[in-house]
C-alpha cells in the first residue's frame, strides 16, 4: 500500500524495515529496499531498485537512481547525485568460502556534499569522494578524489576541475576561474582547488 504518512512517500512495491529515519519530502520507488539503522534526510529521491544497507546514513536533497546499492559502511553528504547502476562496495579482499558479515568488517566509504557519481562507476571502498567531485560514467575510483576534482577512466584519473555546478573550470595564468551557473569563483594552488571570495 502506497504511504504519504509522515510527509514522505514510499512506494506500495518498496520494503522499508523497521527502525529507519526517513526525512519530509523524501520519495522511494517500486522495488527498493531499505534496511534497518538506516537514517534517509529529507527531500531525497531513491529511484526503482534502490537497495539501502543497514546502518547507512544518506543526507539531505540526495538523489539516487535506479539499480543503485549503498552497502552499509556508505555514507553520503547533502545533495549528492548517484547515477543509475552505479556500485559501491564495503569489502577489500571478499570470498564466498571465508565471510565477512558485519560491520566489523566493512571499510567505510564517505561521499561529501555535492558530489556527483556518473552512470556504471564502481566505488571501492575505503575511500573519500571530496565537495562536489564528479565522477565519469563508467570510471573506477579507486582512491581519494579531492574537492571539485574531474575524474574519469579504470582506474579514474584526474582530469580536470569542476565548479559547485559541474561546470568545467578553466582557469587564467593567475590559477583562478570563474563559473558563471555558480556565481562562483575557484583558485587552483598546489593541485587543489578551493572557493574564493
Amino acid at each position: 500500500m502506497e504511504s504519504t504518512n509522515k510527509n514522505y512517500y514510499i512506494n506500495q512495491y518498496a520494503v522499508v524495515d523497521e527502525n529507519v529515519e526517513i526525512g519530509e519530502g523524501t520519495k522511494i520507488w517500486h522495488f527498493s529496499h531499505v534496511q534497518s539503522g538506516a537514517k534517509i534526510g529529507k527531500y531525497c529521491v531513491l529511484g526503482q531498485n534502490v537497495n539501502v544497507g543497514n546502518n547507512v546514513v544518506i543526507g539531505n536533497y540526495c538523489k539516487i537512481q535506479n539499480n543503485v546499492s549503498v552497502y552499509e559502511g556508505v555514507t553520503l553528504e547533502d545533495y549528492v547525485f548517484c547515477g543509475p547502476s552505479i556500485v559501491f562496495t564495503n569489502v577489500r579482499d571478499p570470498r564466498s568460502k571465508y565471510p565477512q558479515v558485519g560491520s566489523k568488517f566493512y571499510i567505510n566509504t564517505l561521499v561529501k556534499e555535492g558530489a556527483s557519481l556518473g552512470a556504471n562507476c564502481t566505488i571501492v571502498c575505503g575511500i573519500t569522494i571530496g565537495r562536489y567531485a564528479f565522477i565519469g560514467a563508467g570510471a573506477v575510483v579507486t582512491k581519494d578524489v579531492p574537492d571539485f576534482a574531474l575524474v574519469v577512466g579504470n582506474p579514474a584519473k584526474l582530469i580536470g576541475w569542476v565548479s559547485e555546478a559541474g561546470k568545467k573550470l578553466h582557469f587564467d595564468k593567475d590559477g583562478i576561474a570563474f563559473c558563471e551557473k555558480s556565481n562562483k569563483k575557484y583558485k587552483l594552488e598546489n593541485n587543489r582547488v578551493i572557493e574564493v571570495e
